[in-house]
């Protein structure tokens, strides 16, 4: 795993300052640092504007008592396009308006979806979904309710 995330930093890093490089011959070093912190700013103002509108879904679904998968999913990939647009260079950039196009993302995490099984046990217990909306999984039926006081020991 190490070694697949280094090749992949190593090459996108590689591969970020040869466009960089040959952007900055075309247009000069000015305009292409312009242009990187353009497509930032415009990069940034587009995620936050489709991240309150994935918040506004994710509300709708909870609303009706349904699981938000997809919502939560699209949500984190909003969170590493958000990363990848603010980091500087255009190969960076590309991929994050790809992930901006919201029938690109949804696909995505619907391929996810498909494909990673969830369970309680590693959910923590989480909660499981009835018609009526969620409810918690495992109750403890062992609790006892009561009042207690604190009493210091230094009096």
């Amino acid at each position: 795993m190490f070694a697949r995330l280094f090749i992949l930093f190593t090459t996108v890093s590689l591969l970020e300052i040869f466009v960089l490089v040959k952007v900055g011959g075309v247009l000069g070093a000015l305009p292409t640092v312009a242009l990187v912190i353009v497509t930032a700013l415009i990069g940034s103002a587009l995620v936050r504007s489709q991240g309150l509108q994935l918040v506004a879904q994710l509300q709708q679904r909870l609303a009706k008592g349904e699981m938000p998968g997809q919502q939560l999913i699209e949500g984190i990939m909003l969170i590493v396009t958000g990363v990848l647009l603010v980091t500087p260079g255009f190969v960076t950039d590309l991929c994050g308006l790809l992930l901006l196009q919201p029938s690109i993302r949804a696909t995505i995490a619907k391929t996810i979806l498909a494909n990673v099984k969830f369970s309680s046990a590693t959910m923590g217990g989480g909660f499981s979904q009835h018609n009526s909306g969620f409810s918690q999984s495992n109750i403890d039926n062992d609790v006892i309710e009561g009042e207690f006081e604190r009493k210091d020991n230094d009096k």
